[in-house]
C-alpha cells in the first residue's frame, strides 16, 4: 500500500508491519483475517470499514480515528483505546474479545457491545450512556466514576456495578442480573 488515501477495497489475510497503516485513510474497505498487532495506528483513519476475523492483541492503537466502524470476531486482548481520535467517531464490537482492553475517560455514547468477552476491561471515568451490552460477559470489568444512564446491561452477566460510585439513572437491568449491583454492599440473596 503506497496510496494514504484507500477506498473501497478488500483486504485478506495480510500481516502488517509496523508502519504500514500509519497516516492513511482507509474508507469503505473491508479486512478480512488480518494481523495488526506490530502497527502503529498513528494518525490512521478509517470511514465506514469493518474488520473481521482479525488480530489486534496488544496493538498500539493510540491517535487513530474510527468513524463508523464495526469489528467482528477480533482480538482486542489487552488493547487501550484511551489515545483514540474522540472527535468524530463511532465503532461497535460483535462477537470480540475485549478482556483487559481500557476505555479510560472516553466518550462512549451509544456504542454496541455485542456477544463479547470482556473481562478485566477497564471503564473508568467513560461516558457509556445509552451503551448496548448484549449478552457480554463482564467479569471483573472496571466501572468507576463512570455514565451507565440509558446503558442496557438486560442480557449481559459477571458484572459488578457499584450504583454509589457510577451513574446508573434509567439503566437497563434484568432481574436475574441485578445482584451485580448488589456486589459492593456484601448483601446476602437468597
Amino acid at each position: 500500500m503506497t496510496a494514504d488515501f484507500i477506498y473501497d477495497k478488500e483486504f485478506n489475510t495480510i500481516t502488517y508491519s509496523q508502519y504500514e497503516i500509519t497516516q492513511k485513510e482507509f474508507e469503505n474497505c473491508v479486512f478480512n483475517h488480518c494481523d495488526f498487532t506490530q502497527c502503529s495506528f498513528t494518525g490512521a483513519v478509517f470511514v465506514d470499514c469493518t474488520f473481521n476475523h482479525c488480530n489486534f492483541k496488544d496493538a498500539k492503537i493510540g491517535h487513530v480515528g474510527l468513524r463508523n466502524v464495526m469489528f467482528i470476531d477480533c482480538d482486542f486482548t489487552s488493547v487501550n483505546f484511551a489515545m483514540t481520535d474522540q472527535k468524530i467517531y463511532e465503532f461497535h464490537f460483535t462477537n470480540c474479545l475485549l478482556d483487559y482492553a481500557m476505555f479510560y475517560k472516553l466518550k462512549l455514547k451509544g456504542m454496541q457491545f455485542t456477544n463479547c468477552s470482556m473481562v478485566s476491561v477497564d471503564f473508568m471515568e467513560s461516558d457509556l450512556t445509552d451503551a448496548l451490552f448484549d449478552n457480554c460477559n463482564l467479569r471483573l470489568a472496571v466501572f468507576s466514576d463512570t455514565n451507565l444512564n440509558k446503558a442496557d446491561f438486560y442480557s449481559s452477566h459477571n458484572f459488578s456495578i457499584n450504583p454509589v460510585k457510577n451513574k446508573v439513572k434509567k439503566a437497563i437491568f434484568s432481574q436475574e442480573n441485578v445482584k451485580g449491583l448488589l456486589d459492593n454492599f456484601e448483601i446476602i440473596i437468597k
